[in-house]
């Protein structure tokens, strides 16, 4: 969300010191200047992120119950979706965004990236190709998600290993974003059994004393507590009842805009 805030600053910094009343197009305007900062901002983003500490995971973004904004929040701002987002090069989602939701030419694409009218199509076809992968992978209800994400948490509690490795699909990916902040694992976790031990372990160590589901992300997630300050926030990804991708957010810097319980 900082990249972001930098992002709209600087749009509103240059349009305030910009006579709005010779630009013609107001809205083709503040995207094609929205969208070359966001390119330079992402480009030196990327550039942070080869140095940090284990696994990137997005920020959160606390999500209200309207059932209309969910529609639209559901798969535009999951984290599924910003992971994968995330895999993109800045140019492939200068691209995808400008071409597929602002409905420019490629013509136009090209100008902001500095290429060609064909090297932005091809940029806008991987992105797009990408993103459809995600948005083609079977979803499980709300209802269901906080249903696997309290029985996942009880059994954790409990250090009931078989009873976490039945909620954990045989071939799960564990990823934890501690940033350095935290004692998080530095690579994806993989297996049932081997997550289910994490899992167990960081309760015995961590002894963490309230939990409550939340939306981030336009999807349930686990907040986990001790002494009234969250420690971790937890999300999943569910297919046939069983988790198959397990997040978890360590990093402190990343859910401070959360606050306490």
């Amino acid at each position: 969300m900082t990249e972001a805030e930098d992002v709209t600053q600087e749009v509103w910094l240059r349009a305030a010191a910009t006579d709005l009343s010779e630009v013609r197009d107001l809205r083709a305007w503040l995207v094609t200047l929205a969208a070359r900062t966001s390119y330079n901002v992402l480009k030196s983003a990327r550039v942070r992120r080869e140095s940090y500490v284990g696994p990137w995971l997005p920020e959160p973004l606390l999500t209200g119950p309207d059932a209309a904004a969910r529609v639209l929040l559901d798969e535009s701002v999951s984290t599924a979706m910003l992971v994968v987002m995330e895999t993109l090069t800045p140019a492939e989602r200068v691209a995808l965004v400008l071409h597929d939701v602002f409905d420019f030419p490629f013509g136009r694409i090209a100008e902001v990236l500095g290429g060609t009218p064909a090297a932005s199509r091809k940029l806008a076809s991987r992105a797009r190709a990408r993103v459809a992968a995600v948005e083609e992978r079977p979803r499980a209800s709300r209802a269901e998600t906080e249903r696997v994400l309290r029985a996942f948490k009880a059994a954790a509690d409990a250090g009931d290993m078989a009873e976490l490795v039945k909620l954990l699909h045989p071939e799960a990916v564990y990823v934890a974003d501690g940033g350095g902040k935290v004692t998080a694992a530095r690579r994806p976790v993989r297996g049932a059994e081997l997550i289910a031990l994490l899992a167990v372990r960081q309760i015995q160590i961590r002894r963490p004393d309230a939990f409550q589901i939340i939306e981030v992300n336009g999807h349930p997630a686990l907040a986990t507590y001790r002494g009234g300050e969250l420690i971790w926030l937890d999300t999943v990804e569910i297919a046939d009842g069983r988790i198959t991708a397990f997040r978890r957010l360590a990093n402190p810097e990343k859910f401070a805009h959360i606050g306490h319980i």
